[in-house]
């Protein structure tokens, strides 16, 4: 099984806090659909014929597309890939673009999962994000989509944001319980330097919430979560059971996907590709059919150490046996020295051939996968 992952650049405007390369010059959105499509063309032999079970629209701001790009895109893949074992397809949305009209548009294709990007419902922090809805939008898109016939909605959320109290926090951790997605994505807020919220840290004039709080902050998301009913799958992903995103658990379990448009990032199960982050560079590359792009072939230990940053971070832990068999016995000799302690203090356990964190071992899960990747002498 294979996954695709296609990147539309293209947002309206630019939330603060953003690092994803995206663009606001969407009078290039036909040309740059047609290069997609070319590359999906281009790149046919990727996969190497792995049936696709996954694809993933991803931005920028997918739900800037309307219903003649989907359609040649679709069948682009369906030509040149098949759709046949596709069990899930997302596309990413922005509350505001998701109208009676273009849901009902959305439900007359293949799409059979949506991803909503709300993260908050707190209307002044909305504002100072920049992002174009409000909290009643978002509310009434997911209602919307249930109306539409979408049974597998995801809603994204930030925590850690400027002025953020624990009341607020929870607040908004109720609001998106009430709403009953099938999963929940959550993420602590990094100011990422470059972006807007970066520089308005460094002028002082946000703040970032200090450790202590941020801890807090990440407890008492668990337990809502935990006591509404959601699995905590991976650091920052909950869903009902059975419903966690099968796209993004492909990343973490080293499946093949494939990686479409600028900046987006391949991985063919031994070496990674990724392709440049400007969409001009893009289409003219690929209508030049001349892809920019840049290559990883990754060395046994890169890949252990891919393997640990991966793994560590879901449920289902790091398997000891796929460790050894595809890596050797002295990475796993390594991993099991360096993962002792943290057996010992309780934040890591053991059990059924699989190194797993404990409940208190994701609170250090950076420091742990830190001292488990493997360092040349």
């Amino acid at each position: 099984m294979a996954g695709i992952y296609l990147h539309i650049p293209f947002c309206k405007t630019r939330c603060i806090y953003c690092d994803f390369y995206s663009t606001t010059h969407s009078e290039l959105r036909t040309r740059y659909v047609e290069a997609l499509c070319s590359e999906l063309v281009m790149r046919k032999d990727y996969l190497k014929g792995a049936p696709i079970e996954t694809i993933y629209f991803g931005g920028g701001t997918p739900s800037q597309l309307n219903k003649e790009d989907f359609e040649l895109i679709f069948h682009t893949i369906h030509k040149h890939y098949g759709m046949e074992d596709c069990r899930e397809i997302t596309l990413e949305a922005n509350p505001d673009d998701l109208t009676t009209e273009y849901l009902k548009m959305l439900a007359s294709l293949p799409f059979n999962r949506i991803s909503m990007g709300i993260q908050t419902f707190d209307e002044s922090t909305l504002k100072l994000l920049k992002r174009r809805h409000t909290a009643n939008q978002a509310i009434e898109a997911v209602k919307r989509s249930r109306e539409a016939g979408f049974q597998n909605i995801s809603i994204d959320l930030i925590y850690g944001l400027p002025g953020e109290t624990i009341e607020r926090w929870e607040r908004d951790l109720q609001q998106a319980v009430a709403l009953q997605p099938e999963h929940i994505s959550a993420y602590h807020l990094t100011y990422e330097e470059g972006t807007p919220i970066y520089n308005m840290l460094q002028k002082r004039q946000v703040q970032e919430v200090d450790e202590e709080i941020s801890v807090r902050f990440f407890s008492i998301l668990m337990e809502h979560l935990k006591v509404a009913g959601y699995e905590h799958y991976e650091i920052s992903n909950f869903c009902y059971p059975g419903k966690h995103s099968r796209h993004n658990t492909s990343y973490w379990k080293g499946t093949p996907y494939l990686g479409c448009g600028p900046s987006a990032h391949s991985f063919d199960g031994c070496s990674r590709e990724w392709n440049i982050a400007s969409i001009n560079d893009y289409i003219e590359g690929i209508e030049k059919n001349n892809r920019i792009f840049e290559t990883e072939n990754r060395d046994k230990g890169t890949a252990y150490n891919e393997l640990i940053i991966t793994s560590i971070r879901t449920m289902w832990g790091i398997p000891l046996g796929k460790l050894e068999q595809e890596y050797g016995p002295k990475f796993l000799k390594y991993c099991r020295k360096m993962a002792a302690p943290y057996v010992k203090n309780g934040k890591l356990s053991e059990q059924d051939g699989t190194l797993r964190l404990t409940r208190e071992g994701i609170f250090i899960s950076d420091s742990i996968m830190r001292d488990l990747l493997f360092v040349e002498d």
